[in-house]
């Protein structure tokens, strides 16, 4: 299959909720593989069909036992509060200590269609809730405080000027 890039904040694909998934087929198999090769070529343990631009309920994640794809995923209950620091591949290199709940019940499907229902805590609740996220439209960086908001913007805006300035017509690379 084929990795894609990923889709970074403010890009505007990230902030519209993804629409659920009518159909099963040959499409959404293919699109899992490439969310997998995406998510293993980036290093991340989590990634959502938006953040390769694709607007389905998907999200794909391996926490160390291979890859498991969750179709139409919904979050039916959590409990607890957590802090831990989380990165994300839509705004990389950073990281905040974020507190979510601590222990969530997620149902959805897996790609045969059937009914999967999970109870998990910390550290997989966590990537659960993640990207669920971004299934709705969330970035991290909506989880933060106004402060911390603020200084992020700052460092993405910092980036985005210094690559600009380091390939302004956007082509470095393509030719070579």
């Amino acid at each position: 299959m084929t990795a894609f890039p990923v889709r970074l904040y403010g890009d505007p694909v990230l902030k519209v909720a993804t629409q659920e998934v009518t159909e099963i087929d040959g499409k959404i198999a293919s699109l899992v593989d490439s969310m997998i090769d995406t998510m293993y070529e980036a290093h991340g343990v989590g990634l959502a069909a938006n953040q390769i631009g694709v607007s389905k309920a998907v999200f794909v994640y391996d926490i160390g036992d291979g890859p498991i794809t969750i179709v139409n995923p919904k979050i039916i209950e959590s409990d607890g509060e957590w802090m831990f620091e989380e990165g994300c591949l839509s705004v990389p290199g950073l990281s905040w200590e974020i507190t979510r709940p601590n222990a969530i019940h997620l149902v959805g499907l897996d790609l045969d269609g059937n009914e999967v229902s999970i109870e998990t805590d910390e550290y997989e609740g966590r990537v659960f809730q993640h990207e669920m996220d971004h299934l709705n439209g969330v970035v991290l960086l909506e989880r933060l405080n106004d402060d911390q908001r603020r200084e992020a913007k700052k460092i993405l805006r910092k980036r985005s000027e210094l690559l600009a300035e380091r390939d302004p017509d956007g082509l470095r690379g393509l030719f070579s």
